[in-house]
């Protein structure tokens, strides 16, 4: 993946001296295909907007994580009110994920402040970030197994065991460091993991449960990352311009395609990611992309060509 410099290497705005906001169209940009993708696949845009932040727009590490998790903050609520209204989360898993992940992302920002203020703290936490991608792709690959063991077990009773809360809970603080840490891995990791304890849960109960799970562990890192004063008024202003529309927008196209060629690719995109943020050589991650790309970004254009004039002749129908 590339290293396009932004305009803001020489005009940041960071919260914590004053609240000048400008706009940077092509953070806009950016934030708007992280929200349509986020839309139509339901991967979590932290995956996608901070490596997008630190490998093409030379955002400061520190500034890209602080910046996602309070931008993260404002979008998770939306998508968490629909669930809300139509009554899908389990509040018991909610508790007791909330019990474990607001701790945890205390405990990751704390984590969080000491290694940026170190001598080597960019680098380190470009590391860790490489380090939760690749383990999200890695997870997001076992899902796919997961849901052939949840369909499998989809009549088990739903049970709220003592002991599977409990463990809900750990998962919660795990989750919660790594959200406070490096803002990567809310929604993955909860989601496989509330696949192997609970399978017989339904997805949208499943998704709904976590985005609600995610609101409160995301106010408090907002909060705790918002004092460090590391956010960017920039950035955040920039990417929840494109963000907000975005997000309706995949919604609305995830009702006609769902998104399955789309998902690979992306998986790809970030495992390409991850690897670079590890000092990878730049070769391998940009042939990796390149070859996901053309592997699976061809036969998305082709299918979408081909149902076109399919619906073009269905239009035109017989004389």
């Amino acid at each position: 993946m590339g290293d396009t410099t932004g305009s803001l290497d020489h005009d940041r705005s960071p919260v914590g001296d004053t609240f000048a906001v400008t706009l940077d169209p092509f953070l806009a940009l950016g934030g708007l295909f992280a929200g349509s993708v986020v839309g139509m696949t339901g991967l979590g845009g932290a995956a996608i907007v901070t490596p997008m932040l630190l490998l093409l727009f030379n955002i400061p590490p520190a500034v890209a994580v602080s910046t996602d998790v309070v931008s993260a903050a404002v979008m998770k609520p939306v998508g968490a009110s629909v669930h809300i209204r139509r009554r899908t989360p389990y509040y018991p898993v909610v508790l007791w994920l909330t019990m474990g992940s607001v701790p945890g992302v205390l405990i990751g920002t704390w984590l969080f402040s000491r290694i940026a203020g170190g001598a080597e703290g960019d680098e380190t936490l470009r590391r860790m970030i490489g380090v939760v991608l690749i383990v999200a792709v890695v997870v997001t690959l076992f899902r796919l197994r997961l849901r052939t063991f949840a369909e499998s077990h989809g009549d088990t009773p739903l049970l709220f065991s003592r002991p599977k809360l409990l463990i809900a809970g750990g998962v919660g603080l795990v989750v919660g460091t790594l959200v406070g840490l490096t803002s990567v891995g809310s929604g993955t990791l909860i989601a496989a993991s509330m696949l192997i304890l609970f399978p017989s849960m339904l997805p949208s109960r499943l998704v709904g449960t976590d985005l609600v799970q995610a609101v409160p562990m995301l106010v408090v890192g907002a909060v705790a990352h918002w004092g460090l004063g590391e956010i960017d008024a920039t950035v955040l202003f920039s990417l929840l311009l494109g963000q907000i529309p975005g997000v309706f927008i995949g919604a609305r196209i995830s009702s006609r395609y769902n998104g399955q060629e789309l998902r690979w690719l992306l998986l790809v995109l970030v495992g390409s990611a991850g690897i670079a943020l590890l000092g990878a050589p730049t070769w391998l991650a940009t042939t990796t992309t390149i070859g996901g790309v053309l592997l699976l970004g061809v036969p998305i254009v082709v299918r979408s060509v081909r149902d076109r004039r399919t619906r073009a002749d269905s239009s035109v129908g017989p004389p």
